[in-house]
């Protein structure tokens, strides 16, 4: 299942209509005004939603699985996304580390994290909107800017919840607003897929987005995606990248074709 050229031209009309964030251009880096290619790599650190899944989930579905469908060569994605974690405990773990460790000049980091942030009864994973939240994602911005690399904030993808009138609902609290406060504070591209998401999912209606969610005979998943939905959330984090000039029209493709479910592939997961 797959987008309709109706549902395409509708979410790229929402995305013109979300602002850009500034960005300064000290911290440009990586940006080519020579009309060749982006080269690099694109690392994700983010949670459940966009993460990397194998053969026994299928056919659950990160979006960053996706990711690179549309994007031009040389450009690679490096998806560090994992299960359950929030902006805190994937510092914790020492995943950012291990990010930075590898990260370049001229890469970009796209960090989404806000679905685990919100779980206030773990204290590993908790944070609160409008100071440790902000904390920890400045973490991830100062670490990418130290190396020369391009911080990317990303709101958090909506589930699918509608209430009685059928009318989509958020679900993400005061997370989504703190993060757009911090990426105009910072002068960091901002990927409103939250707001995104939302307007798509209204659109596709109650039953229409079972068919993008990890919807099966025996679960009933609202939060994580089969492999339209990820599809259809890496198209729209796509052409984020390209309202906000992290990425340039040479940097992209596909972005208006329909996308086969059997590009989506899980391999084993090793020991």
């Amino acid at each position: 299942m797959s987008l309709t050229r109706r549902q395409v031209a509708a979410a790229a009309a929402l995305i013109a209509a979300v602002p850009v964030a500034a960005a300064s251009p000290a911290h440009a880096t990586g940006s080519s005004s020579s009309g060749a290619r982006r080269t690099g790599t694109l690392y994700i650190a983010g949670d459940s939603t966009a993460a990397q899944k194998y053969a026994d989930a299928a056919p659950e579905t990160g979006w960053g699985m996706a990711l690179p469908f549309f994007l031009q060569a040389p450009l690679k994605v490096s998806n560090h996304a994992v299960n359950g974690r929030s902006s805190k405990s994937f510092i914790d773990e020492g995943r950012l580390d291990a990010i930075l460790r590898a990260i370049r000049p001229g890469d970009l980091l796209l960090i989404q994290f806000g679905h685990n942030d919100a779980k206030s009864e773990d204290p590993t994973r908790y944070t609160e909107p409008w100071t440790t939240y902000q904390a920890h994602l400045r973490r991830y911005i100062s670490g990418a800017r130290s190396r020369g690399a391009r911080a990317v904030l990303a709101t958090s993808v909506e589930r699918r919840k509608f209430d009685a009138k059928g009318t989509a609902v958020t679900t993400h609290g005061e997370y989504p607003a703190a993060m757009r406060a911090l990426a105009e504070a910072e002068g960091v591209p901002l990927l409103d897929v939250q707001a995104l998401s939302i307007a798509l999912w209204q659109e596709l209606g109650v039953e229409e987005t079972k068919k993008y969610f990890n919807w099966t005979a025996t679960e009933q998943d609202n939060t994580h995606f089969n492999p339209p939905g990820a599809i259809a959330v890496a198209r729209l984090a796509v052409r984020e990248l390209l309202r906000t000039r992290v990425l340039a029209a040479r940097d992209v493709r596909r972005l208006d074709d329909d996308i086969p479910e059997s590009w989506i592939t899980w391999p084993r997961a090793t020991a």
